[in-house]
């Protein structure tokens, strides 16, 4: 029996006893109810000006319409595919993806990454703020109630190429002596008076290295190396100071690099290291992340920060300035936990004409019976506001003494008054009040206490009680979805932009999702959940 051979490229010349049975129209093949159709309705109603610059009106023309690329890297994220290579395949493979194409051929992995990354960069975020108009548009969001949370995402970076700024600041002023030493000693051996500053360390290196190869050349020293060769002063001094101009401009481009941060990743410079939630091992270890924010209103993701900082406290007012330009709208009301809140914060918003719903930092505790009882908290003293001074459990007067001035990571500057008790001598009750050896002072911030008091009174209201509730099951929800469901647990690529563009792909998809949702469960226009009584 004479066996057929199939080693050949085409395979399909030995496939002739089947039909093409599949239609021209991918359109049939497609459901009325999915969300493709809806995905692709609602991208064709964008403005792309912004993307169409970023390609060159000279040269042959993109291999698939730039707009038709970004319905298919949209839709790639709204299925939990991400991966350039993968979304090639898709592209060859699913017929949400073909018909998403219109005819044209698929793309490659590299046309999709080189798309994502460099084309995509400049409009992606405008794009993604003409969808949360849209929604505007057709009543799914009113620019009302802004809940805000943020969580930590891997980082694409070694684990282990964390540079620390501690270490890099302690070496540093430990070589610093040593230039200083080898200066004096260029000083002493050719009555020079060069000296070397902290803030300006490379540059005064660099003089004293001038001088030493003019001297050299001068006098006709012949530089040698290898073993049994006597080095000369000035070519030790030279080798010396070399070394140390190196190493102090690598500690240049390390200080250049932290900007204000504590660390960062060898193999992604805008990665910070972070306690990540994922700790499996339960041993607090560090990786390169970012801290992303996002702003959810109606279940919907209407704005995307990311940022360096470890904390959240520093975000929201840089989040809120971004999301205000790029809409050109105020929320209302702003609805955010205890790690946002400050002084700062609190003022901020208020000059904006916010009002805000913000946990402060001591709300459980305040619910304790150990929080009540202890005699050394301020909230347990009694206050007089005419003569502006608290009393103690033993009724003595802790009396204005002063004014400090403190001034925050980020430049603002608050004003705390300086409390100190009239005498503490021979108080009973001074172990529980103090640890102070004299007596007790303490400092309090009246703006800061003022503007709790109101963010206090706004969550406790019956308003306040159903926006936390919407926080819990909104923005939480949003996190919950983007991280377990859509399995995101750490960008594809580097850099804070490209890390951005990323994120906002990923919540382009989840909104489109989201309004899918609605409209085929029937709740649209539905902003907050109600509130279930047992």
């Amino acid at each position: 029996m004479r066996k057929p051979n199939y080693q050949h490229k085409n395979y399909t010349s030995s496939n002739g006893y089947y039909q093409l049975v599949l239609p021209f129209d991918f359109e049939m093949l497609i459901p009325e109810d999915d969300s493709v159709r809806l995905l692709s309705q609602i991208l064709e109603g964008l403005n792309y000006e912004k993307l169409y610059k970023a390609y060159s009106s000279v040269g042959r023309k993109p291999a698939v319409e730039p707009k038709i690329l970004f319905k298919v890297l949209t839709y790639a994220y709204s299925n939990n595919i991400y991966s350039s290579r993968k979304i090639e395949t898709a592209c060859r493979r699913d017929i949400n993806f073909m018909w998403l194409l219109q005819g044209a051929k698929a793309p490659d992995h590299a046309t999709i990454a080189r798309f994502r990354k460099e084309y995509l960069s400049e409009a992606v975020e405008d794009l993604f703020y003409q969808l949360v108009q849209y929604l505007h548009s057709i009543g799914e969001i009113n620019f009302e109630n802004l809940f805000v949370d943020g969580t930590k995402i891997e980082a694409n970076a070694n684990r282990y190429t964390f540079v620390w700024k501690k270490v890099v600041n302690k070496n540093e002023s430990k070589m610093f002596e040593k230039i200083q030493s080898c200066i004096e000693a260029v000083n002493l051996s050719f009555m020079t008076n060069f000296a070397v500053a902290k803030d300006n360390t490379a540059q005064d290196i660099k003089k004293v290295l001038d001088f030493i190869n003019q001297k050299i050349n001068e006098e006709n020293i012949e530089l040698v190396h290898g073993i049994g060769k006597r080095k000369s002063k000035l070519q030790k001094f030279k080798e010396e100071l070399e070394c140390y101009y190196e190493r102090q401009e690598k500690y240049n481009m390390h200080n250049g690099i932290f900007n204000g941060r504590n660390s960062y990743s060898k193999t992604d410079h805008d990665a910070t290291f972070m306690h990540m939630k994922d700790d499996h091992m339960r041993n607090s270890q560090l990786k390169p992340g970012y801290n992303v924010q996002i702003g959810v209103e109606s279940e919907y993701v209407t704005g995307v920060g990311i940022f360096q900082d470890r904390a959240d406290i520093t975000t929201l007012i840089p989040f809120l300035d971004d999301m205000k330009s790029n809409l050109g709208v105020k929320y209302k009301n702003i609805i955010a936990d205890s790690g946002y809140e400050s002084e700062e914060n609190y003022i901020y918003l208020e000059n904006q004409g916010q009002k805000y719903y913000i946990k402060p930092q001591t709300y459980e505790k305040w619910k304790k019976k150990s929080f009540k009882k202890d005699i050394s908290k301020r909230e347990n003293m009694t206050y007089n506001e005419e003569k502006d001074e608290y009393t103690c459990h033993n009724g003595k007067h802790l009396k204005k003494i002063g004014i400090a001035h403190r001034t925050s990571a980020t430049g603002y500057s608050s004003e705390t008054t300086v409390y100190e008790c009239e005498d503490c001598s021979n108080c009973q009750f001074k172990a529980k009040c103090t640890k102070a050896r004299g007596n007790r002072k303490m400092q309090v911030s009246k703006t800061f206490v003022a503007k709790r008091q109101i963010s206090l009174e706004n969550i406790t209201s019956s308003e306040g009680i159903m926006l936390r509730i919407n926080r819990s099951i909104q923005v939480e929800g949003a996190f919950g979805v983007l991280k377990n469901d859509y399995q995101f647990n750490r960008f594809l690529t580097r850099g804070k932009n490209s890390v951005k563009n990323e994120f906002l792909l990923l919540c382009f998809g989840f909104n489109i999702n989201k309004l899918h949702s609605k409209i085929q469960n029937d709740r649209c226009k539905k902003h907050l959940h109600e509130a279930k009584m047992a």
